[in-house]
């Protein structure tokens, strides 16, 4: 399966910018995860940490997050945070 282009950005910053295997985020109704071909979809977010697995079977890394949005679409997952921190 192709890499999910992923992308986390902060009112400062790019913090990250990646083709991964996955990423959980913690939207407002709950956590997901997304990977290359989910559907188009668009949440808020809740403060929480997002898991990045770059491989299939990594540990993943995580990034403490909080307010934003995150968006799927036909480029990847972009998630607009008001802060993140590794």
């Amino acid at each position: 399966m192709p890499d999910l282009r992923f992308e986390l950005v902060t009112p400062e910053r790019q913090v990250l910018a990646a083709d991964v295997h996955m990423v959980v985020v913690p939207g407002s109704e709950g956590e997901f995860g997304v990977m290359a071909g989910h559907a188009p979809y668009m949440t808020t977010l809740r403060d929480g940490e997002l898991a990045v697995y770059r491989t299939a079977g990594a540990t993943p890394e995580r990034v403490r997050v909080s307010g934003g949005f995150a968006e799927v679409g036909a480029n990847g997952l972009t998630v607009l945070a008001e802060s993140a921190e590794a």
